[in-house]
């Protein structure tokens, strides 16, 4: 018990330094530098060395949180997560009370990472859930004699979601001047995956070579419909045997209990008919 105190007091020692850190403005910055969200000089080092910022950018809520907050909701989820092993750990062996108490608090301090790697990976696959949609629109678009940073300026505006506010950021970029090239290094950078990759790769392609865009974008979204319907096949697949070991676990001994069941009750009139 004097160990999980002593603990204790070394985890508050260490939030109330790190909510220091957090509240403390930076003096040697601008007024306007300490106001926009996700600059460098606003981001803690150590925020920075745990990667928040990325996180952050990759499940699209930068413009919701900032990598401080994070940072403050880390402090405090590691000090919930200590709280929780100090009530659990006296019904614990003694010996194992130390690895409850740091195991909890380790947990707190990696949950918001966990929940901001779900949300990315949850609008990683709504974005290539709708890149063949777009794909189609953009293809009219550009068949039509629309420049390709008007025709994603047109998506963003039209559409909803991830998807459209990235490629509605990779059309600014190209209508102020930033380039075609470097504007799809940008967005292959914010959304990692292959389809975007290939995506930016034909894009490219038709700039270089001069090779009609839109026929290039009509077989890509069918070759990722294609995709996309073998994954639901499979999975589908994968879950016939999950459904069979459900009846076979749940809903078979349940019948025979209520057959059972059923049998005791009239186990009297049974016999009394068979005697």
């Amino acid at each position: 018990m004097p160990l999980a105190i002593l603990l204790l007091l070394v985890a508050l020692v260490f939030a109330f330094a790190a909510a220091r850190q957090l509240t403390v403005a930076d003096e040697s910055g601008s007024q306007v530098a300490k106001k926009r969200a996700g600059a460098a000089g606003d981001v803690p080092p150590a925020a920075r060395n745990l990667g928040l910022p990325e996180r952050l950018r990759r499940a699209g809520m930068t413009d919701r949180f900032t990598a401080r907050s994070i940072l403050m909701v880390k402090a405090m989820t590691s000090g919930m997560g200590l709280m929780s092993g100090l009530i659990f750990s006296p019904v614990l062996p003694e010996r194992f009370s130390p690895l409850v108490l740091a195991a909890s608090a380790i947990l707190g301090f990696f949950l918001p990472d966990l929940m901001l790697e779900r949300s990315a990976r949850t609008r990683h696959r709504r974005m290539v859930a709708a890149l063949p949609d777009a794909l189609d629109l953009l293809s009219v678009s550009v068949s039509t004699g629309r420049s390709l940073g008007a025709g994603l300026v047109d998506l963003a505006r039209s559409g909803r979601g991830p998807l459209a506010a990235e490629l509605g950021l990779a059309g600014d970029d190209m209508a102020w001047g930033s380039g075609q090239k470097a504007a799809l290094d940008a967005l292959r950078q914010r959304v990692r995956g292959k389809e975007i990759a290939s995506f930016c790769s034909s894009l490219e392609r038709s700039r270089k070579l001069g090779s009609p865009l839109a026929e290039q974008l009509r077989r890509q979204s069918t070759g990722l419909r294609q995709n996309q319907r073998r994954m639901v096949e499979e999975e589908a697949a994968r879950a016939a045997p999950k459904i069979q070991l459900v009846i076979a676990l749940i809903l078979v001994p349940s019948v025979l209990l209520l057959i059972v069941a059923a049998l005791v009750a009239n186990s009297d009139a049974l016999l009394g008919a068979g005697l």
